[in-house]
C-alpha cells in the first residue's frame, strides 16, 4: 500500500477565500445504514479573493445531485474529484456574483470510525467537525474564514431518536407529513459561524433543564443531554454552567448570546469536549459525576472543562480564528479564561500552582523535543497535530503575560475593544496584539515575537546590594536555544523570528525584620506595594 507524504501548508501562503457564503439551509435525514444531506449555500464572491471556480471540500460523500440557482447543473459545469466539487461558469465563462447552489449527498455514519464528521454511537448520531469534519457531511469551502448563518432541518425516527439538536434556537418541530413514524426539527442560528462549530445531535437521551435569567433580564433555556440511567450525575455539570456564564458577565460583560444553551455528554466522543454555537458536546468524563463516584479533583475538572466550552462562545466562536495558524488566538485566549475563573471559584494559589505544574510536566518537554513548536506555527502538516500543550498552555502564559504587562484594567479594555472591532469576524493572533496594544498604549510590538518563537526562554538573574547607598542592582540575562522548528524553516527557505522575547518580571525584596521593603526605579517615587512588575 502506497502512503503519500502529507503536503506542508505555509502561513505565508494564506490567501483569502475566492468565494463567502451568506446562509446555509440543511436538511439532514437520517435512515437505517444512511444518511441524506440537502445543502443550500448562498454563494457570493470575495471582493477580496481572487477570481475562479467554486471549490468545495468533500470527503465520502456520494453526490446525488447538484444545482445552481434552482436548475440541475450541467455535468460539464463541475468537476467531482477525491476531496474537492469544482463549479464553473456556463461555456467556460465566469460564474455569476452571486447564486443559490443546492447538491444533495449521501453518507454512511454508522460506518464512519473516524469519529470526525457524523458517526454513529450507542444512543444515536453525532458530529465532531473541528478541524476538518464539516466536509465530510456536506460540500463546503471548510475553512474558519468562511463565516454563514447556519439554519439545519433534522429528521429521524421518532421512537429511536426522540432528540434532535442543532446549533441556535429552536425555531420549529413536527411530525413528518408523509411517515408519521418520523419527526423534524428545525434549528436556526443566528449568528454567522464557521463551518467547523457546526452541530447535530439524533438520539435518546435523558435531560436536565433549567434556565438562567441573564443581566439584561433574558431568560435562557440550558439542558444537559446525557445517556440513559445517568440523570443523577450531571447536577454539577449543569451548576458549573450556570456560575460560568455568571462569571462571564461580571468579569468581561459577556452574555449568553442565544435562547438555547445545551451540553451533550457522549461515551463515544474522542475529544475532551467541543464548543459548537450552543450545543456544546462533551465526553462523558467531563460532565458526569456524583460524590460516591467522584473525587474532588474530578469537581473541579468539570467545573474548568465546562466553564472553557461555554467561554469559546466569545472567544473562539463570535470572534474565531482566520486560518487554522490562529489556534492558539481561541485556545490560549479561552485556556486563561478558565483558568481565571478556576482562580476566582476556587483558590487563585492552588488553581495557579496546577497551571504551572501542567505546563512544566506536559509543555516544557514538548518544547524542548523534536515536535517544538510556537503558539503559532508557520507551517503543518496535519493541523490535528496542532492540538497541542504549547498552543494551549504555553498559549494562555502569553495571554497571563499580557495581562501581567497591561493590568486587570487595562486588559479588559483591550478585551472590549477586541470584540468591538472584531465581533463577527474571524481573525488574526495580530488583531487581538493590536486590540490590546492600542486599548492601553503600552508597545508590544517586541512582545509579538511570542507568537513566532518556538522552546523555553531561560533566563538568569544575578543580584547585588550595596549598603551604603541602599541600591540593589539586579541584572537579567535572557538565552533562548534553537530547536529542530527553526531548522526545518530555515531548510523550507522561510524566515525565522529572532530577538529577545519581552518577559515581564515581578520583583520583591524582604527587609531584616521580615517586612516588604517598598522598591523605586531609580529615579522614580518608592512604590506602595511590596511587590512590582517590570516589563
Amino acid at each position: 500500500m502506497r502512503t503519500e507524504t502529507p503536503h506542508a501548508i505555509y502561513l505565508k501562503d494564506y490567501t483569502p477565500p475566492a468565494w463567502l457564503i451568506d446562509t446555509v439551509d440543511l436538511h439532514v435525514a437520517i435512515h437505517d445504514g444512511y444518511a441524506e444531506i440537502r445543502a443550500r449555500l448562498a454563494c457570493r464572491r470575495n471582493p477580496r479573493g481572487a477570481a475562479g471556480a467554486l471549490i468545495l471540500n468533500g470527503e465520502e460523500l456520494a453526490l446525488r445531485a447538484v444545482g445552481l440557482d434552482g436548475q440541475a447543473l450541467a455535468p460539464s459545469r463541475y468537476t467531482l474529484a477525491d476531496s474537492t466539487l469544482t463549479i464553473v461558469g456556463a461555456d467556460s465563462g465566469p460564474l455569476p456574483e452571486a447564486f443559490m447552489l443546492e447538491t444533495a449527498v449521501r453518507i454512511e455514519p454508522d460506518r464512519n470510525t473516524r469519529l470526525s464528521g457524523l458517526y454513529r454511537s450507542r444512543d444515536g448520531y453525532f458530529t465532531q467537525c473541528e478541524a476538518e469534519g464539516f466536509r465530510r457531511i456536506s460540500f463546503f469551502p471548510d475553512r474558519p474564514d468562511v463565516m454563514a448563518r447556519f439554519t439545519c432541518t433534522v429528521e429521524a425516527d421518532r421512537e429511536r431518536f426522540p432528540q434532535l439538536l442543532s446549533n441556535g434556537n429552536l425555531a420549529a418541530s413536527g411530525i413528518s407529513e408523509t411517515d408519521a413514524s418520523r419527526h423534524w426539527a428545525r434549528w436556526e442560528d443566528p449568528f454567522a459561524k464557521p463551518a467547523y462549530l457546526f452541530a447535530l445531535v439524533a438520539a435518546r437521551l435523558d435531560v436536565l433543564e433549567d434556565s438562567f435569567v441573564t443581566r439584561s433580564d433574558r431568560t435562557v433555556r440550558l439542558a444537559v443531554y446525557v445517556e440513559p440511567g445517568k440523570l443523577d450525575q450531571c447536577g454539577h455539570a449543569m451548576a458549573a454552567l450556570k456560575k460560568s456564564m455568571r462569571w462571564d458577565e461580571e468579569r468581561f460583560g459577556l452574555e449568553m448570546d442565544l435562547d438555547h444553551y445545551m451540553i451533550v455528554a457522549v461515551g463515544d466522543f474522542n475529544m475532551g469536549a467541543m464548543e459548537n454555537k450552543g450545543l456544546n458536546i462533551f465526553n462523558t468524563k467531563y460532565v458526569l459525576a456524583r460524590p460516591d463516584t467522584a473525587t474532588d479533583t474530578d469537581y473541579q475538572n468539570i467545573d474548568r472543562v465546562v466553564a472553557h466550552e461555554y467561554f469559546h462562545n466569545w472567544t473562539g466562536n463570535r470572534v474565531t480564528c482566520r486560518d487554522w495558524f490562529q489556534l492558539s488566538l481561541k485556545e490560549g485566549l479561552t485556556v486563561f479564561r478558565d483558568q481565571e475563573f478556576g482562580a476566582d471559584t476556587h483558590s487563585r494559589a492552588v488553581t495557579r500552582i496546577q497551571s504551572v505544574r501542567t505546563l512544566r510536566v506536559g509543555q516544557y518537554p514538548e518544547d524542548a523535543g523534536p515536535m517544538a513548536h510556537p503558539i503559532r506555527p508557520a507551517s503543518y502538516a496535519e493541523i490535528n497535530n496542532f492540538y497541542t500543550a504549547t498552543v494551549y498552555e504555553k498559549g494562555a502564559e502569553v495571554v497571563r503575560m499580557i495581562h501581567t504587562l497591561l493590568g486587570r484594567d487595562g486588559f479588559r479594555q483591550g478585551i472590549d475593544l477586541y470584540f468591538q472591532r472584531h465581533d463577527g469576524q474571524a481573525v488574526t493572533c495580530e488583531d487581538f496584539v493590536a486590540a490590546m496594544q492600542d486599548a492601553s498604549g503600552v508597545d508590544l510590538s517586541q512582545f509579538r515575537c511570542w507568537y513566532a518563537r518556538a522552546g523555553t526562554p531561560h533566563l538568569k538573574a544575578d543580584g547585588s546590594w550595596d549598603a551604603a547607598s541602599r541600591r540593589y542592582t539586579l541584572t537579567l540575562t535572557q538565552s533562548l536555544a534553537p530547536t529542530a522548528y527553526e531548522q526545518r524553516l530555515t531548510d523550507a527557505g522561510v524566515a525565522i523570528e529572532t530577538g529577545p522575547l519581552h518577559i515581564p518580571v515581578a520583583l520583591g525584596l524582604v527587609l531584616p525584620d521580615g517586612s516588604d521593603a517598598p522598591l523605586r526605579l531609580a529615579g522614580e517615587l518608592a512604590s506602595r506595594g511590596a511587590t512590582r512588575c517590570f516589563p
